[in-house]
């Protein structure tokens, strides 16, 4: 066996994921979650995670078989300092062991305070990733450094002895998303779908709204029906996007549930986002997307497969207000990073993808498929 390869262990019944993080976390470790479960397809496969992904994933077809959700616990998200109930720890913990587990692999980060609690589930192995400061674990992945986090997650899984991943579509639609979006969002519409994402956690990567307003008319001159989505805390912003329009748009702030978003962006001919949840969520389900990203942010996140991707991208190093470079560190300003980013790219990017579909939609028609026929296929996997 050449250095760096491993071997599947044999009769694993029992594996367990630790990630319990955010949308945009889960959906760049599924090619990872795919890849174990295509190596060991007999093996049962827990992940420890939060509420959200119980809910998200209950009855959903993919690789992951149940959720765990992690108690409160310092030094991995869950919950505040003060929160963490050793008691629930140790009983959580207890559970899993008594569950019997063949294979823990650890996806949450660096490995600090993930590692120690990974070697307490009593694992036959445990793989993960491993900053300098952390306790190893049986196998692992070197974790610093600016990377393409899907490969490095991919790069945990083979540590199992996971094969390659046949690169299919990454998450599967089910018939509760679409009726949950039919019920907010009726799909008897004239034109194509498109839903633009004017938000993000971090406001450096926000492009700005009114470029987002004008890319929106431009749309809508195309014959497409634009939705804008955002969280409840977004919704000013949403709103200051639609007032900027001179057509009219359909604002989904704070209205959508995450089952309801996956239905609505499976309908979508194209979606227009900033580098945040909704936009990998979109590239996970297969719907073509524009992505606006930061430097850094495109090397960590981009997918792995690019058709029906594109990609604006600022190189802009240096924050607009104090000048201070921003990738070793972090300044204290919350300016735009992407907005060197210009409208006519954008605007191209957006067409080319939107006219690519009516083109192929197109295709379809003359070869006697139907619309609904076309739309399905984008589902399967």
């Amino acid at each position: 066996m050449k250095s760096g390869q491993h071997a599947r262990l044999a009769r694993v019944r029992h594996i367990v994921v630790l990630r319990p993080n955010a949308l945009g976390d889960f959906m760049f470790c599924l090619p990872a979650l795919h890849a174990l479960k295509h190596s060991y397809p007999e093996a049962r496969l827990s992940y420890i995670g939060l509420p959200w992904h119980a809910a998200f994933l209950q009855g959903r077809p993919g690789p992951v078989d149940a959720v765990a959700i992690m108690p409160p616990y310092a030094g991995m998200g869950v919950g505040g300092p003060d929160d963490a109930d050793p008691c629930a720890v140790e009983a959580f913990v207890e559970n899993l062991r008594q569950s019997g587990i063949d294979l823990a692999v650890q996806l949450f980060g660096g490995g600090r305070h993930a590692n120690p609690f990974i070697r307490r589930l009593g694992a036959r192995l445990t793989v993960g990733m491993c900053a300098g400061d952390a306790e190893p674990l049986d196998r692992n992945v070197r974790h610093e450094g600016v990377v393409n986090r899907r490969l490095q997650l991919l790069e945990v899984a083979a540590l199992a002895g996971a094969a390659a991943w046949p690169m299919r579509r990454e998450l599967d639609v089910t018939g509760d998303d679409l009726a949950q979006a039919a019920r907010l969002l009726p799909p008897a519409r004239d034109g194509p779908l498109v839903l633009l994402q004017p938000g993000a956690s971090d406001p450096r990567r926000r492009w700005p709204v009114r470029r987002f307003a004008a890319l929106a008319d431009v749309l809508v001159r195309e014959g497409a029906a634009v939705a804008v989505n955002g969280t409840q805390e977004e919704a000013p912003l949403v709103r200051e996007l639609i007032g900027a329009m001179r057509r009219p748009a359909i604002d989904l702030s704070g209205k959508v549930s995450l089952a309801a978003l996956c239905g609505i962006v499976a309908r979508c001919a194209l979606v227009v986002s900033n580098d945040t949840g909704p936009l990998h969520l979109a590239l996970a389900l297969g719907t073509p997307a524009v992505g606006i990203y930061w430097l850094t942010n495109l090397i960590e996140s981009a997918p792995l497969r690019q058709h029906g991707h594109r990609a604006a991208v600022s190189l802009r190093v240096h924050c607009p207000v104090c000048g201070e470079e921003n990738i070793r560190t972090r300044c204290a300003h919350d300016a735009s990073f992407v907005d060197d980013v210009t409208q006519d790219e954008v605007n191209a990017l957006a067409l080319g993808l939107l006219r690519d579909g009516r083109a192929k939609d197109g295709r379809h028609a003359v070869t006697g498929a139907s619309g609904g026929a076309a739309a399905g296929s984008r589902f399967c996997g």
